[in-house]
């Protein structure tokens, strides 16, 4: 276990870096861009807390399953048992194919199993690579954007009456109002209180007689200004798209994912962490030419 000193060191070293970060990519735009970005200040911004300052730790991750919901048309996650342990106190689910294993790898002594996924399963990471061509893949964007202060926009009560509902320009607006200034290199999440229909089958993908799936997501209007005018690292749903799902132009991808940043999909217990102060620490996936993958989330209060 750290000693505090050594946790508040930690909480410096990634602080200062993230700024420096963030210095590095706002020269980018130049300093007329910077004064007309400071122009829009708010008087106050939120504070994020301080990595595990209170200790708790939130999952923010579902469970993968071969029943989780995937996107219509994608095939579900799978798992296979292609080693099992034997002997006594082991677990052995009986016969196994060691065809695939080849002569080296005997079916005993080490418990393996084969899973089969598309990258966007489960509670996973969209990578620009995903939407932009020419994108940056998961693995090459910058770590210190995974470690970021995570704010919570709720807008479940109005996704309870209407399943196309986006979240707005003017819901960051209200949420500022409440909260201060959104903090620069944030993750934004939207919470629609979508999980709870992980209760009752098809409800999560909620496809109409068409085949179409309804569910809430961002407006582009809304990605565009937290990308230009609040400088985000990315931002996250608990559904399963950026988008709402009926989208046909798919523009809360395009802002997001085409200003390099990334996107979070299927989110858990967003209703459990506070609008603002915790910490989400991401761990995306770091396969060679990743267009995203499942990721753990966690979020520390």
């Amino acid at each position: 276990m750290c000693s505090p000193e050594v946790m508040a060191q930690v909480r410096d070293t990634i602080e200062r870096d993230s700024r420096r970060a963030g210095m590095r990519r706002r020269d980018l735009f130049g300093a007329a861009g910077l004064a007309a970005l400071g122009a829009l200040a708010a008087p106050r911004t939120a504070a994020a807390a301080p990595v595990s300052s209170s200790g708790t730790v939130v999952d923010l991750t579902h469970t993968l399953t071969p029943d989780f919901p995937v996107w219509p048309g994608n095939p579900q996650f799978a798992m296979r048992p292609v080693a099992t342990l034997g002997g006594v106190g082991s677990v052995d689910t009986g016969s196994v194919d060691t065809g695939s294993l080849g002569p080296a790898n005997p079916a005993s002594g080490f418990a393996v199993n084969e899973l089969t996924y598309w990258e966007h399963t489960g509670t996973h990471l969209d990578a620009p690579a995903h939407k932009i061509a020419g994108g940056a893949t998961a693995e090459v964007l910058p770590v210190a954007d995974f470690v970021a202060p995570v704010v919570v926009v709720d807008i479940a009560a109005r996704a309870s009456s209407d399943a196309d509902t986006v979240l707005t320009v003017a819901d960051l607006r209200d949420w500022e109002r409440a909260h201060g200034r959104i903090p620069a290199r944030a993750l934004v999440a939207m919470h629609s209180g979508w999980e709870t229909r992980l209760a009752v089958p098809g409800g999560f993908t909620n496809l109409d007689a068409a085949g179409v799936p309804h569910a809430p997501g961002f407006d582009s209007d809304a990605v565009d200004f937290l990308v230009a005018e609040r400088d985000i690292v990315g931002i996250g749903v608990d559904t399963l798209s950026l988008d709402h799902a009926s989208s046909r132009d798919h523009g809360a991808h395009v802002a997001c994912l085409g200003a390099g940043r990334y996107g979070i999909e299927a989110l858990a217990n967003l209703g459990a962490i506070p609008p603002v102060g915790a910490t989400v620490v991401v761990g995306a996936p770091k396969h060679v030419a990743a267009t995203g993958g499942p990721c753990r989330v966690l979020a520390l209060l």
